[in-house]
């Protein structure tokens, strides 16, 4: 084993170094070359471009819960983050704990078989139940465990194809100017040697940390913890990044676990008087307090921190990844407070404000949509002169299709029809909130109303399309519901300017919070995290965007769908121009709309036949290619290009002919391969096409119709927000009904549920009751 790591390591030296490899990666794309050193990264999108980083493992992190022993599943998942660092180019170095855990399960071992010899020779076997075991110096088990600690992470490392090396230290190294020097030049050779070194404090002969020693200014710390080490040694080293794993998420504005209790997403140097710390962890020296003065000494010196939870178990597998992917884990400390609001505070500002917005008559919400149609006719030129400067951007860069281009740009016509699409909404809020939906006399002069409330904060994430900031502002506050909007930059200034409208016309009654503007570089991820903040996401994008919302929404609720594979049914009985017209529409229309046909299934008995030989005629006017489905390959001698999957959107002029024997095949078919968005029937048959109908459980289902009209504005909602194939809530074109949600009110006169006991004086009426739109004086707030 021995000759076998000698070997390993042989091996690993003779690589080039990191240095080397470090700038091939970074010339290929993959990874930033070496900054320059003095300054700590100001966002956290920039830790990406961290090439030097120290990894500080704490006691929590490192040992067991029984404090007698290392916690090897963690460790493991620890080091391959590492590892994969390291291959990427990256210069790693681990400050850890965990060798007098290690020492202290070792000297427990042998004291525990000693006295049990003992104990067997002089006092026989029935006694070992009274062994009890002495109190450990931490001295000795770190003595112990120092070695053994180092050969696991050596044989861990090595299954990486990654060498290690082992550096103990004490105060007395970084105070003596010789053995600083020393210790330097031996960090930068070993990285250069593409190894990483694991560092701790030599606690077999460190003394006893002194009470009264603290952080002494921007050249001078004292060692007395592992905090203090890595943030002494990230300084020394010019380290880009340290990150400090302990057992809690974060830092939190008050001791995690009180109830006002909030984590902290980004912690300023200023901001250390409005911090309460609570007690230290279960294992360790260091508490959240000194990890806090650790961190802003580093910070000072030019490297950036972030405190994270090491611990958890459904995130230790990725923490240290996802730090240097720029993700929103843990706290992260900067040096660049941000002008305006962060996105946790324009939630609760939003959150508050709605409320209040809730609470408005219904005219009054009215009054501010039709202020806001009147803005977005009376400042056009300001909003089309923003909006020509995304467009020459966005033209410039040339990373926009033309159908991006084309949803990116704006005009008076649009806004027009987007002022006459504000008034319908308008109109149709005056009954929303506050409507109730059922009223029962439960017994007598205690009765139950259902009412309609707004869902809380919306959160809508939109590619390309500012004219959806307007309409989706006008059915929020139609419907009551605070907002939160993040638009793509490649629309920055024209959403700047319509979402300054939409706050001038909450002004009228004092509300303009209840809509915010997501401008700071938030990744969407992580706004998909922020699950006690907001109450529903809806995507309005590219199938890709809405599935990434999805997978990473995963305590929030996401309206939308994912894919809209859409199909159009010919029967056999099908009229020749109303099949004609229908396929031209739903396919060439609007072919990059999530309601065109992707899939054309075709009755067997059509082919070879005019009405299919004008179908492919069509088609083939329209520029349309067509790709064919394993059965309809089958029919034809030269086929056009088999299809790669029945489950594709093409978003395009493209489309997949497949041939079925019956409507109910179709309907097996579009149950299998569709996406359960919008499918249509073309047919005079009015018994097949019920039974179409009936059987499919698509969100949106056609009889002699286009596609296309799966659509909230066609479907006289006004606008939408998107459509949804989900099976509760919203389903289909979701305009103002599905952003409301329901609540229940009961009024009684002192009622209890005891009035209904065996022995109560009250019985049940269950009396259903007229339904009034609004009762007048009980308006509802959700």
């Amino acid at each position: 084993m021995y000759l076998q790591k000698m070997f390993s390591c042989s091996q690993l030296l003779s690589r080039p170094n990191a240095l080397q490899t470090f700038k091939r990666a970074a010339s290929k794309g993959k990874m930033p070359l070496a900054r320059a050193h003095g300054k700590s990264f100001a966002h956290r999108s920039d830790l990406r471009q961290a090439k030097r980083i120290v990894v500080k493992l704490g006691s929590a992190v490192v040992t067991r819960g029984d404090e007698c022993g290392l916690a090897l599943g963690r460790l493991a998942s620890i080091v391959e983050q590492v590892a994969m660092l390291q291959n990427q180019g990256r210069e790693m170095m681990i400050v850890t704990s965990g060798a007098v855990a290690f020492g202290k399960q070792r000297l427990r071992h042998e004291i525990l078989l000693s006295q049990s010899v003992r104990q067997a020779l002089h006092s026989g076997q029935n006694q070992l139940k009274d062994m009890s075991l002495p109190v450990l110096e931490a001295r000795a088990c770190a003595a112990a465990g120092q070695s053994g600690l180092m050969a696991l992470y050596e044989a861990m490392f090595t299954q990486y194809s990654t060498c290690t090396a082992q550096i103990l230290v004490t105060n007395l190294d970084f105070h003596d100017d010789q053995k600083r020097r020393n210790l330097n030049s031996t960090l930068h050779e070993l990285l250069r040697m593409n190894i990483v070194p694991i560092i701790n404090t030599n606690d077999a002969v460190v003394p006893p940390p002194e009470p009264n020693s603290d952080l002494q200014g921007v050249n001078v710390i004292s060692i007395k913890d592992n905090d203090s080490l890595a943030a002494r040694l990230a300084v020394e080293m010019r380290a880009d990044l340290l990150i400090a794993l302990s057992d809690v998420e974060g830092l939190y504005d008050s001791p995690p676990g009180s109830d006002d209790a909030k984590l902290l997403d980004t912690f300023y140097p200023g901001d250390q008087h409005s911090i309460t710390y609570g007690t230290k962890s279960r294992v360790g020296i260091g508490g959240m307090e000194a990890k806090v003065k650790a961190a802003l000494w580093a910070l000072q010196g030019g490297t950036s921190v972030v405190i994270a939870n090491g611990t958890h178990p459904k995130v230790t597998g990725h923490v240290i990844t996802d730090i240097v992917e720029g993700k929103k884990v843990g706290t992260f400390f900067s040096e660049v407070k941000p002008a305006g609001p962060t996105v946790e505070q324009q939630t609760e500002m939003a959150r508050s404000a709605g409320r209040t917005l809730a609470s408005l008559e219904p005219e009054q919400r009215s009054d501010i949509i039709c202020a806001l149609a009147d803005l977005l006719t009376e400042r056009k030129d300001e909003i089309l002169s923003a909006n020509k400067k995304d467009m020459e951007n966005a033209v410039g860069t040339g990373r926009l299709s033309p159908a991006m281009l084309k949803r990116l740009s704006l005009s008076s016509s649009k806004l027009n029809s987007l002022s006459i699409g504000l008034r319908q909404i308008a109109v149709s809020s005056q009954d929303s909130v506050g409507r109730v939906l059922r009223r029962t006399r439960v017994a007598n002069n205690l009765e139950l109303e259902q009412i309609t409330v707004p869902i809380g904060v919306l959160l809508v994430i939109f590619e390309s399309r500012p004219d959806c900031l307007p309409q989706v502002s006008a059915l929020a506050i139609a419907s009551g519901n605070a907002l939160l909007l993040k638009g793509g930059k490649e629309a920055a200034n024209t959403n700047r300017i319509l979402h300054e409208l939409a706050q001038e016309a909450l002004s009228i009654h004092g509300v303009k919070d209840a809509i915010q503007l997501v401008s700071t570089r938030e990744e969407v991820e992580d706004l998909c995290r922020l699950e006690k903040m907001i109450d529903l996401i809806i995507p309005r994008g590219s199938s890709q965007l809405v599935r990434d919302i999805q997978r990473a929404a995963k305590g929030i609720p996401v309206l939308g769908h994912s894919e809209g594979i859409c199909h159009v049914y010919v029967d056999h009985e099908a009229s020749v121009d109303k099949a004609i017209k229908i396929i031209r529409d739903s396919k060439c229309d609007y072919p990059a709309a999530c309601n065109a046909m992707e899939t054309l299934l075709v009755h067997r008995e059509l082919l070879r036949t005019p009405l299919f030989d004008q179908i492919i005629d069509m088609l083939r006017t329209e520029h349309v290619k067509i790709h064919a489905g394993p059965k309809f390959a089958s029919y034809l001698t030269f086929s056009p290009s088999e299809v790669k999957s029945l489950r594709t959107e093409y978003g395009d002029l493209e489309c997949c002919i497949e041939v079925v024997d019956s409507m109910q095949e179709a309907v097996d078919h579009i149950h299998k391969y569709g996406s359960s968005h919008t499918d249509v029937i073309v047919t005079e048959n009015e018994d097949t096409a019920e039974q179409f109908l009936q059987q499919l459980d698509s969100a949106c289902v056609f009889w002699n119709a286009s596609s296309r009209f799966a659509d909230g504005y066609r479907f006289g909602l006004g606008a939408e927000v998107g459509i949804s194939t989900a099976r509760i809530h919203a389903r289909g074109p979701v305009g103002l009904e599905g952003l409301l949600t329901t609540k229940w009110v009961l009024r009684g006169e002192g009622h209890t549920a005891a009035d209904f006991s065996e022995h109560g004086s009250m019985t049940y009426l269950h009396e259903n009751l007229p339904v009034a739109q609004v009762l007048p004086g009980r308006r509802t707030t959700s």
